[in-house]
């Protein structure tokens, strides 16, 4: 998708996949197949290009430093990067610079975590482990010390949280140049299933405008402070008590702003491509009043190309966006885009078209 907005500004990308098989793989012309995680593979991949981004926070700190150090540049950099690489030293820079968070603390072992939360109001207690975890995956809630043992199995750093009393999960998503200049765009809802992003609502509907404003701030504020160039997703809890509460950061285009490519002036995708470019940003406000972005997962029914027809013919507006990837029960596949002035319909339209493309509506 990012190879895709860079096509009309006449952008040529030089990839480097895991397999010949990874959905970008399938579109990009120049495609080095290759270990991120291998120094030698990086030096040799970037040897010729302008400028290096990612579709994912894994390559190691330590080589992206070595490619700057060869006069590579890297968007983001390093720097910033580890802030959505590490969730220790997330959290230990965002209580820097005063950016309101669950109580947390680096815990050493299950009787540590028992510690924890007698500091707080007791169990139930989050543990994450400080690298590696997305899609739920590395989160863990328990209920006591017990429970506590297999986050620690896996030999890195174990964060613990308090468990945020939330109405809902917010997103903001703002995008930063080199030089500074930045753009915000609307806050979104975003609705979980079994810790999947399930549905993204934007705007979020019912929210404050203060509350807002406060969290596109934050954000922003967020991509000056850390040095963020390109995409940054600052996921956030909206309390019971009227709070907003970071919970992640991600510094690429994320899923809570997958609604930006049909439901935007300028998406995601080509804002961050700008960014990392040094161009000058697009517009982010929304074309319609509402848009909804639905995940595609997959499920038992492994042709989703024989939906279209159906899903296209009910409803000649809807956008179908899919990744190319094998189906795979609870992957993610693609997503749907539907948008328009009544929130229920656009939700319901957006709903009916994942559902069916994964097999769960039949009619």
């Amino acid at each position: 998708m990012t190879h895709e907005a860079g096509i009309p500004l006449g952008i040529r990308f030089k990839l480097l996949s895991d397999t010949p098989q990874d959905s970008a793989a399938q579109v990009v012309g120049d495609v080095v197949v290759g270990d991120y995680r291998d120094l030698d593979t990086l030096r040799a991949f970037a040897r010729g290009c302008d400028v290096i981004t990612f579709d994912h926070e894994h390559v190691p700190t330590e080589h992206l430093r070595a490619l700057e150090a060869d006069g590579i540049p890297v968007r983001p950099g390093p720097d910033a990067l580890v802030h959505a690489q590490d969730k220790g030293v997330m959290r230990a820079r965002l209580d820097a610079i005063g950016v309101p968070c669950p109580r947390h603390r680096i815990v050493a072992d299950p009787q540590d975590v028992a510690a924890f939360a007698a500091e707080g109001d007791g169990f139930p207690v989050v543990l994450k482990t400080v690298r590696g975890g997305y899609d739920g995956k590395g989160v863990w809630v328990v209920d006591s010390a017990e429970e506590a043992a297999e986050p620690f199995k896996a030999g890195v750093p174990v964060l613990a949280e308090e468990k945020v009393d939330y109405v809902r999960e917010l997103a903001a998503n703002v995008v930063r140049s080199p030089h500074g200049q930045a753009v915000a765009y609307p806050v979104v809802e975003s609705r979980q299933v079994n810790g999947v992003c399930d549905t993204v609502i934007a705007p979020a509907p019912d929210l404050d405008e203060a509350l807002a404003l406060q969290a596109e701030e934050m954000a922003l504020n967020i991509a000056k402070e850390l040095g963020v160039v390109g995409h940054l997703a600052v996921e956030l809890f909206q309390t019971r008590d009227g709070r907003i509460l970071v919970n992640e950061l991600a510094m690429r285009p994320h899923n809570s702003g997958h609604w930006s490519m049909d439901g935007a002036i300028t998406s995601q995708f080509a804002n961050h491509v700008r960014a990392v470019l040094d161009l000058p940003l697009g517009d982010p406000r929304p074309r319609a009043k509402w848009t909804v972005m639905v995940n595609v997962l997959g499920g038992d029914y492994p042709d989703m190309y024989s939906a279209y027809l159906h899903c296209m013919a009910r409803d000649p507006q809807l956008k179908i966006h899919m990744y190319g990837k094998d189906v795979k029960p609870g992957r993610k596949v693609g997503h749907v885009n539907t948008y328009g002035d009544d929130l229920d319909d656009v939700l319901e339209r957006a709903r009916h078209a994942a559902g069916y493309l994964r097999g769960t509506i039949t009619e």
